[in-house]
């Protein structure tokens, strides 16, 4: 049985080493991912565990024991003075402190983030940029000099003095998010394929061999260390990076030493908390011992230096297989692409489809139906499509036509005016999909802010299942609901993403007693609806202006248009021009105000939700121009800035505006005051500059009397 076992073993072995190198050399020598980071990383750590559990299969060519892929045949072939190496990866704070207990205590480390790029290796002479070589196999790299001298963040010679005879320096070549999407975008419209991602957009481009069209690509590098410097005149690694960035090396402003392994640990939490707000992307941070002379003590193994670790994040880019492209409709009529995947786990859920805004963006990302596409999922953000694994690609896939008609109610799609991107769905009265959006939209926090009125119940209201009827024949109906209405309704379960019926183990569609128990009683999302629709009527005027789903309007220029005229019926009765003077509306919105108001269908909105009792002016509130008469805060324009502790920033804009001033946006003379929170930044000090006063939010609740 043993021998059984050690044949599986060795089997499973030789299969990993197979395919793990596979994808290496598509990764380093064809700038192709046919595999994301996470499945890669699981191929490596089973191969890993196999071998330690099987030492007399291990080979000097296993991947657990090499670095990267060889050098590409068109590009010369280049030796590097040091060896370049790979990094361990660990992937949670119990690994990273197992690491860090082979350090010794009170050492310090230094923390930066890795960049999801393209390592290379400069070599200058005396100052000089002599030879730039991809990593390679970590001993031999690929010479592309002539094109890393395109890129404008790498100095050709160095500035300042006492530059060593021979140094290498190494660093991360990368594109920038927003630089990796006009690429692609430019790419496909000169009928090529696009990239998956931009670690492979930073490789394909670098690997040019024109240098002019790597030039004509906003390539960038930030520096993570040096090679060959027998006797660097520095203790420590941030020494050595304030020693670079002297000499006009491009360092990150990102990196932090610290004391502890607690202190590591905040860190990587800070920037996993903020990883979509960087420029780049990144997949973890790496941390070193700062001490070069502990460096040198800890040595390295046979890939990798045992003073340094990547701690990477959980994995955010995934692939999976593009089933279909299919038609949302929203709200306001426009009509949505979205994706539907084979469904895969990534960033903590599983994904089963996502959006792709448009026809335009559909082929913006070059992507065909049945194609592996590489998908991302930002945090809390809709799942992203990338783009396509072109290599992947067998002939089967085909491209995607934009329909005609509405996939609810078969409506034309029609641009609504000319230059319009989005086709939209002409039905706006009796299209089931925007009654619906429109009224799950109405219920949400940044709206209406009804508790119990969320997708589902918005589903239940506008499309049960027969026999029952729609209480909901439009939004008119929404504050006359009565627990009558509610009791018999069976309804579809809908994904709120798509709008797509969820489906039962059997295929059948899944269908709740959604406002009843079994006992035929009401349930307490029955009785909580009503209490709720009965709490919100004396909202504040713009809650019920965004709610309206007029196109364009949002809740900035809702709170806006609210302060300056203080009810729905002087909103509607001013002409374009009175309207666009109003801050943050123009000309266009005020059309489509204009426009929205001339439907008689829905003037009947209105007209019914004041009938109800929904309170559609705000008390006090003198007329165009004015403010509400007698609050404390009247006549006044004030500015609220920064981080504040017991308001929101709704919150206080709806204090200002109820006590009769006007929630500003920006800083001017006839700003009154400003009130400042923590990490206030620009329009303090343009406050400051003007002299203006600047109170902070317990002077602002005491001046407002509460």
């Amino acid at each position: 049985m043993t021998d059984l076992l050690k044949l599986a073993a060795k089997t499973r072995i030789d299969e990993l080493r197979e395919l793990i190198e596979s994808h290496r050399r598509a990764y380093y020598e064809g700038n192709t991912v046919l595999v994301s980071d996470a499945e890669y990383d699981a191929l490596m750590h089973e191969l890993e565990a196999l071998e330690s559990e099987n030492p007399e299969f291990i080979t000097q060519d296993s991947p657990t024991q090499t670095v990267g892929g060889a050098a590409n045949q068109t590009f010369s072939p280049v030796e590097h003075l040091d060896r370049m190496m790979s990094l361990d990866n660990v992937f949670s704070a119990e690994e990273f402190r197992d690491w860090a207990t082979r350090v010794e205590t009170g050492t310090k480390f230094l923390c930066e983030l890795k960049i999801d790029g393209l390592a290379i290796n400069l070599r200058y002479q005396d100052g000089v940029l002599v030879s730039a070589a991809t990593r390679g196999d970590g001993v031999v790299g690929e010479d592309v000099t002539a094109n890393v001298k395109t890129i404008k963040s790498i100095p050709h010679r160095l500035e300042g003095s006492n530059h060593p005879s021979v140094v290498e320096i190494r660093g991360e070549i990368f594109f920038g998010i927003d630089d990796f999407a006009k690429l692609n975008e430019g790419l496909i419209a000169e009928g090529k394929a696009p990239f998956a991602n931009p670690r492979n957009s930073a490789s394909g481009s670098l690997r040019q061999k024109d240098a002019s069209v790597t030039a004509s690509r906003p390539l960038r590098m930030l520096v993570h260390g040096v090679g060959a410097w027998p006797d660097a005149p520095v203790s420590n690694q941030s020494e050595l990076y304030e020693l670079l960035n002297g000499w006009g090396l491009p360092t990150s402003n990102r990196i932090r030493v610290v004391d502890s392994v607690d202190e590591v640990l905040e860190y990587i939490a800070q920037y996993e908390a903020q990883r979509h707000s960087i420029e780049h992307e990144i997949d973890g941070v790496v941390v070193k011992v700062d001490s070069l002379a502990k460096q040198r003590e800890m040595g390295a193994t046979s890939r990798a230096p045992r003073w340094a670790i990547a701690f990477k994040y959980p994995p955010e880019q995934v692939n999976t297989k593009l089933l279909d492209i299919k038609i949302g409709i929203g709200r306001t009529g426009r009509a949505t692409p979205y994706a539907v995947l084979e469904p895969i786990k990534v960033a903590g859920s599983v994904v089963e489809f996502a959006t792709l805004h448009n026809q335009d963006v559909v082929k913006a990302k070059g992507v065909l139906i049945g194609d592996t596409v590489v998908l991302r999922k930002a945090g809390d953000v809709i799942p992203e499509i990338l783009g396509p694994v072109v290599d992947l690609r067998d002939g089967s896939e085909r491209a995607f036509v934009m329909p005609s008609n509405c996939p609810e109610c078969d409506a034309p799609l029609e641009p609504s005016s000319e230059g319009d991107v989005d086709l939209r769905c002409q039905n706006t009265a009796g299209c089931p999909a925007q009654l619906r959006e429109r009224v799950a939209y109405l219920g949400s926090r940044g709206v209406l802010d009804i508790e119990a009125l969320g997708y589902v119940a918005a589903c239940a209201l506008t499309q049960p299942v027969e026999p029952a009827e729609a209480p909901l024949k439009t939004e008119a109906d929404l504050f006359d609901l009565t627990l009558e209405d509610l009791l018999p309704i069976r309804a579809l379960v809908l994904d709120p993403d798509t709008g797509i019926a969820k489906t039962n183990e059997d295929g059948s569609p899944k269908v709740v007693d959604f406002f009843r128990k079994k006992d035929g009683t009401p349930a307490e999302v029955a009785l909580k609806l009503l209490r709720n629709l009965e709490e919100i009527k004396s909202r504040p005027l713009w809650r019920f202006l965004v709610a309206l789903s007029i196109r364009h309007v949002g809740p900035v220029a809702a709170r806006n248009l609210a302060s300056h005229f203080g009810s729905f019926e002087r909103i509607f009765s001013a002409s374009e021009e009175e309207l666009s003077q109003v801050d943050g509306v123009g000309p266009i919105l005020a059309k489509s105000i204009k426009d929205w108001i001339e439907v008689d269908w829905h003037r009947h909105i209105i007209d019914k939700w004041r009938a109800a009792g929904v309170i559609l002016e705000i008390e006090g509130h003198e007329g165009p121009g004015s403010s509400v008469s007698g609050g404390v805060f009247s006549g006044m324009s004030i500015v609220a800035t920064g981080s504040l502790k017991d308001y929101t920033r709704e919150q206080i804009e709806e204090a200002i505006i109820s006590a009769g001033g006007k929630a500003a946006s920006s800083v001017s003379k006839k700003t009154a005051f400003v009130v400042a929170g923590e990490n206030a930044g620009s329009k303090l000090a343009k406050a400051e500059e003007l002299g203006i006063e600047v109170i902070d939010e317990a002077e602002f609740t005491r001046r407002l009397g509460k």
